[in-house]
């Protein structure tokens, strides 16, 4: 028998096996497919049954946030404190939850930290779920493949959330998309989600595919053409993901128009999707005097924002010290000129990036005219606020910018980053007048300076009055004044006056 007769034999008989295994492995497909579905059932039974005890106990309905961070100092943690002290003065037969990894504090100190941050106090306390997780959706347990590690390590950490208790309607207030499916599916609750920010978004695939260097984007992979390749890959794959898990959500708020936009287009949802803007504390701001600063003897440009990377203080820092080089040229001295950064830390890694600031600071011979004010209180925030003449926002791509709008309620010129929502819904014009500056890069920045400053006392009055007026829009009032869908804060996911029941929610059935 020749080679080529026995290798056609060899291959006759291995495709008779294959087909004599194949019934039996359909058959464990089919028997594993069951135990699984059978498993899931069982997991929900049990999950729904616990949240049916509690609910014949307590005898209402239960809201639950989750915020795993919700003791820091940012935007999105106002947006909370705003939603839950709304919802609790509308309806009283409904209780709230927060699920929380702050370990090391007390509910108490959450609520007293909310209070001197946001000038936020709620009508009733809440109850707060600590998770003791947490780690597992921190960036620094993933130095590589981030964005993925974080969203499988919030699908464990809502694991823990949903086992610890079971809601009748679950809300993502911070961008954990990949909890929804978990919450809808297995504990059989009705899920809303309020982004501030997507996890993944078409500008990033630009960065990546451009081969430009961010703070997301470091210098070996923007030099390789193979690892951009892989990482625009990557994003594809973590993008249509991240969109499936959306999808399923019952109610989608985004915080701005940037933000919508990438949300319609990665979740495909547009008929369950609206822009409801952040509730911003503007009236808070509205006794700062307006008035004319030509007789200020030292201008302030303050920054208020969380030291984030993506805030990129870096580059308030170097457009300042190019402001005060151009000036001490053309005035043959230094004029008095300060920026004052003003923001909370989160965490070691926060607060090892303002030993950094403040390194460069000291490197580029500017330390005496830059302060750092870390997690201030609101009062101090305000007197900063107060002083200012500029306020200054550096982040490319913001989705909204809350620090935006507190600054211009209180009548500072506001120098903005040329994109998101800063450029789309905030920095426009209000009734044909300037209402603020935008800038993209360290040269531009340090010009808008100089041309603010420069500009006659009365003229920068009059685009702080324009700044003003035009942020009532976002004003953080009891929403049953509001009358424009489009300008409804996150608690528009309320119950209906008097009807007490959260299926009384657009578009949600508690079941």
């Amino acid at each position: 028998m020749s080679g080529h007769d026995q290798l056609v034999l060899c291959l006759c008989e291995l495709t008779r096996l294959l087909w004599k295994l194949l019934l039996p492995m359909l058959f464990l497909c089919v028997l594993l497919i069951a135990v699984l579905v059978l498993l899931v059932l069982a997991v929900r039974f049990w999950l729904q049954s616990s949240r049916n005890a509690r609910r014949a106990r307590d005898g209402r309905p239960t809201v639950a946030f989750f915020h795993p961070y919700c003791n820091a100092g940012g935007g999105g943690e106002r947006v909370l404190w705003c939603a839950i002290r709304a919802l609790q003065r509308r309806y009283v037969d409904i209780n709230f939850v927060v699920y929380t990894g702050d370990l090391g504090v007390t509910g108490q100190q959450i609520l007293d930290g909310a209070r001197r941050r946001f000038n936020i106090v709620l009508p009733r306390p809440v109850q707060f779920v600590f998770l003791r997780h947490r780690l597992l959706v921190e960036p620094s347990l993933f130095p590589h493949f981030t964005l993925l590690g974080q969203s499988v390590g919030s699908v464990f950490l809502g694991w823990e959330a949903l086992t610890e208790f079971v809601p009748d309607l679950y809300i993502d207030s911070m961008g954990y998309t990949f909890t929804l499916p978990l919450f809808r599916y297995l504990g059989g609750c009705r899920v809303g989600s309020y982004v501030h920010y997507p996890t993944i978004s078409t500008d990033m695939l630009s960065v990546v595919r451009d081969r430009n260097p961010r703070f997301n984007n470091p210098d070996y992979v923007s030099n390789s053409l193979f690892l951009s390749a892989f990482k625009v890959v990557y994003y594809c794959l973590l993008a249509l993901l991240y969109g499936m898990a959306g999808s399923c959500s019952d109610l989608i708020m985004v915080n701005s128009s940037w933000t919508l936009n990438h949300i319609l287009s990665l979740w495909r949802a547009p008929n369950r999707t609206s822009v409801i803007y952040p509730p911003c504390d503007v009236s808070a701001f509205l006794d700062v005097p307006l008035e004319e600063d030509g007789d200020k003897k030292c201008h302030s440009i303050v920054s208020i924002g969380q030291f984030r990377p993506e805030k990129d203080h870096r580059l308030q820092i170097t457009a300042f010290k190019k402001v005060l080089d151009r000036r001490r040229e053309v005035a043959g001295g230094r004029e008095a000129l300060k920026l004052v950064l003003i923001g909370g830390c989160r965490n070691q890694e926060d607060e090892d990036r303002v030993l950094m600031l403040r390194g460069l600071c000291q490197e580029l011979g500017v330390a005496d005219r830059v302060q750092f004010k870390l997690n201030v209180p609101f009062e101090e925030l305000k007197r900063e606020m107060g002083e200012a003449t500029i306020g200054l926002h550096t982040m490319w791509n913001e989705h909204f910018g809350i620090g935006i709008v507190e600054c211009m309620a209180a009548g500072k010129v506001i120098l903005a980053h040329k994109s998101g929502g800063p450029k789309l819904d905030i920095v426009v014009p209000f009734e044909g007048g300037q209402t603020g500056f935008l800038a993209d890069d360290e040269n531009s920045y340090a010009e808008a300076i100089e041309r603010i400053l420069a500009l006659p006392p009365a003229s920068r009055l009059h685009i702080r009055r324009n700044a003003r007026q035009s942020v009532a829009r976002f004003s953080d009032q009891d929403p049953s004044t509001c009358s424009d869908s489009s300008t409804r804060p996150v608690w528009s996911l309320s119950p209906q006056p008097d009807s007490g029941h959260l299926d009384q929610l657009p578009g949600v059935k508690v079941s």
